[in-house]
């Protein structure tokens, strides 16, 4: 780690110092002057004086003065002044040519710039030397790096307490990474006392104070991201035992050290360039200059993002297709940040760079909430965190980063939002709107998310099932079938409320009137009611549907010509499940009178036939007999409300006597314990020689025109096939005219 953010720190200095080796003696200044220069500019008043100096310089429309002034002079004031640059450049090329200009006239002048810098600073370092002083701030970073080795060997009982924290339960995930958070800001903390703390207890000179504790911060800054990373993506160096589970997103090993290690680079090289940066313009290197260095520092970004690009570890998701195509988009996204800097598009670049970084953000939040809170192992119970808790921090830290990034580009694009209140401009105008909309959306997409979190909650899982009740019998859950039939209507109710209201207010935030509207809105839905009549209908019927709870989610209905489970409902219709796998979508309009066969419990009648040489009582007697050891049987007991037995004689029937027999269960428990009950009927009655007749065909009286005339007809297939069909048929007859 010393060595990661020493050599950064080394080439920041030396940044500072190179220059040409002869330096005007001139431009050295004292280093009191120096600093009430600095107290002068940071004066509120007169910032004020000098943004109004450069107002007036910019309206003015005095050619000479603007042809003889200096060329630095002249960027300044282009730069500065929105609408000077609005008149010189009508277009976006025109702004690109001239940013370009100042470019290539600010390169010869900066090693004179730099020769001042050079003067200044060995003036104010004249005692120890460069080399003194690199010297110094190396001995600094060892002292932090060092105090950082102690806090790392007295924290051992609490690295012992995060190790020790389960990785198979959601809450042991959180303690675990919010350990290693925690524990990596106590780090963070110890080598910034280290380092920086160590260095302001001595006394330096002005200048010396400034340079080094800028880049003592930037290095712990460097210091700070290394840490975090290590905790979030815990790379392989440091040992972890089942690393994959216990990270801040689902990420492989190969990933977590490639990001590990190009991360804190790129940071670090990004935090000593904006620390050099900082520190040049208090040195005497102007604006210009400070626009030209930055293309070099952009240079050096670019090529680092783009080492860490092609060199990232293919994903088991990703074909060498998508790998390439990936690379190759964010290769394109950031050469077009780099040259929307080169061209001075800085609105676009902020734009651009949010526009990909921010849903980035988002989606990695997500995920990584997601993964952390996901429900524990099998063996220790699935413990779950509630949907409630993930989709309020799921929900609060996006709206954390989408109003953070809409600060950012305020304060990059430089918009205020007391002035904006103060202006009354179209422009201002819109930019309040849009703000309010944003802060509306987020609003509803929060409210919504709770309100899911807690319907889903409430639901538990996407469809009723068998539970066992107070007898241990198997039965559906009447409370849970009555939640899902009403939450998924009322949250499809509670979207469009909240759809509405947003959007509503929305546009009451953009100035548009929005009672106007609503009552246009009253007459349109009067209008489209009644052109919808049987909309209307469909939804009022299934409202009371609702209400006399005719049916509910997993029930066995019927009405009409339709049959099966009700399977889910809608604000106009109820989906059913036929038996046999059709899905029928009815309206509740035409729904009409429903029969509802899961409820309480059901009677099944059937018959029996038997011989007409059959003793009835001895058959009674055994179907009893049968009937009441099914009801005892633990398969069948808790299903059973009344044994089957026989009711008495239903008929004489064409080849037999048909006995009634009933049973009455709960809803679904007859179905199988009938096919056992057959079952055991037909070797009861086959051991008491009590005959099941089946019926049979005899033919007489018929003649054969080739042979004597009582001689038998032939039966050939077709003639068997025949009869037997007619039987049949009127069998079917009989039986649709009974019970």
């Amino acid at each position: 780690m010393f060595a990661l953010i020493a050599r950064p720190l080394i080439f920041g200095i030396a940044l500072l110092l190179a220059g040409p080796a002869q330096a005007q003696s001139s431009a050295t200044v004292p280093p009191e002057r120096v600093k009430q220069l600095f107290e002068l500019l940071d004066d509120p008043s007169v910032k004020a004086w000098m943004a109004e100096q450069r107002n007036q310089d910019a309206g003015s429309t005095a050619a000479p003065a603007g042809a003889e002034a200096s060329p630095a002079n002249a960027s300044s004031d282009a730069v500065a002044a929105p609408g000077q640059m609005n008149m010189m450049a009508s277009s976006t090329l025109d702004r690109i040519k001239h940013h370009i200009e100042r470019i290539v006239r600010t390169l010869p002048l900066l090693p004179g710039q730099f020769a001042r810098v050079r003067a200044q600073t060995m003036e104010d370092m004249s005692s120890k030397g460069p080399v003194g002083v690199l010297v110094l701030i190396a001995i600094f970073i060892a002292v932090g790096v060092a105090l950082t080795w102690a806090t790392y060997r007295l924290t051992r009982p609490f690295r012992l307490w995060i190790i020790a924290q389960p990785k198979d339960t959601p809450i042991g995930r959180a303690k675990k990474i919010g350990g290693r958070t925690l524990y990596s800001s106590l780090l963070i903390v110890s080598f910034a006392l280290g380092s920086a703390g160590a260095f302001m207890l001595f006394d330096w000179p002005m200048l010396i104070r400034e340079i080094v504790l800028t880049f003592l911060m930037a290095a712990v800054v460097t210091a700070g991201v290394r840490m975090y990373l290590a905790a979030m993506l815990v790379p392989s160096f440091m040992h972890v035992e089942n690393a994959v589970e216990v990270r801040a997103l689902p990420i492989t090993n190969e990933t977590a050290d490639h990001w590990f290690y190009w991360l804190p680079r790129i940071v670090g090289v990004f935090a000593f360039f904006a620390a050099a940066f900082n520190l040049l313009p208090g040195l005497g290197i102007d604006q210009d200059g400070m626009m030209v260095l930055s293309l070099g520092a952009d240079f050096v970004m670019l090529f680092l993002w783009l080492l860490a690009i092609w060199r990232r570890p293919r994903t088991r998701r990703d074909d060498g297709h998508g790998h390439t195509a990936a690379t190759w988009l964010l290769t394109a996204y950031f050469v077009v940040l780099f040259l929307e800097r080169i061209a001075g598009l800085y609105t676009w670049f902020w734009f651009t760079f949010a526009a990909f970084v921010l849903p980035l953000a988002i989606v990695l939040t997500q995920r990584g909430v997601n993964f952390v809170l996901r429900p524990g192992s099998e063996d220790v119970g699935r413990p779950t965190i509630p949907a409630v808790t993930i989709a309020v921090i799921d929900r609060g830290i996006r709206m954390i980063l989408i109003l953070a990034a809409a600060y950012l580009l305020a304060r990059v694009w430089g918009l205020d939002m007391q002035s904006m209140r103060d202006r009354d401009t179209t422009t201002m105008l819109i930019l309040s709107g849009l703000i309010n909309v944003v802060v509306i959306a987020l609003a509803a997409d929060f409210g919504w998310s709770i309100i899911k979190a807690l319907i889903e909650r409430k639901l538990g899982i996407h469809t009723p099932h068998a539970v066992i009740g107070e007898e241990g019998i198997l039965t559906l859950d009447p409370h849970q079938a009555r939640l899902h039939t009403l939450l998924p209507i009322i949250q499809n109710i509670l979207l469009a409320v909240i759809i509405v209201m947003a959007v509503l207010m929305m546009l009451a935030s953009i100035g548009i009137q929005i009672g106007p509207l609503i009552a246009g809105a009253g007459v349109v839905g009067v209008a489209v009611g009644f052109g919808a009549q049987t909309i209307v209908k469909d939804v009022i019927s299934g409202v009371f549907y609702l209400l006399d709870d005719a049916f509910r989610v997993g029930e066995y209905i019927s009405s009409g010509s339709y049959r099966g489970t009700v399977e889910s409902f809608s604000l106009r219709s109820v989906k059913l499940r036929h038996h046999r796998g059709p899905l029928f979508t009815i309206p509740f309009g035409e729904l009409g009178a429903v029969q509802n066969q899961s409820r309480d419990w059901v009677t099944d009648k059937f018959n029996v036939t038997v011989g007409y040489d059959t003793d009835i009582e001895l058959a009674r007697k055994l179907i009893k007999r049968i009937g009441l050891e099914l009801a005892e049987d633990p398969e069948f007991k808790h299903w059973v409300i009344e044994p089957i037995k026989m009711q008495g004689v239903q008929e004489f029937g064409e080849y037999g006597i048909v006995l009634r027999v009933k049973v009455t269960t709960r809803p679904g428990g007859a179905f199988s314990m009938k096919g056992r009950f057959f079952l055991r009927l037909r070797q009861a009655f086959k051991e008491q020689g009590i005959e099941l007749p089946f019926p049979t065909v005899h033919i007489q009286g018929m003649q054969n025109p080739h042979e004597a005339e009582n001689a038998p007809l032939e039966i050939t297939p077709e003639l068997r096939m025949a009869v037997a069909q007619s039987h049949t048929n009127r069998r079917r007859k009989k039986a649709g005219t009974t019970e």
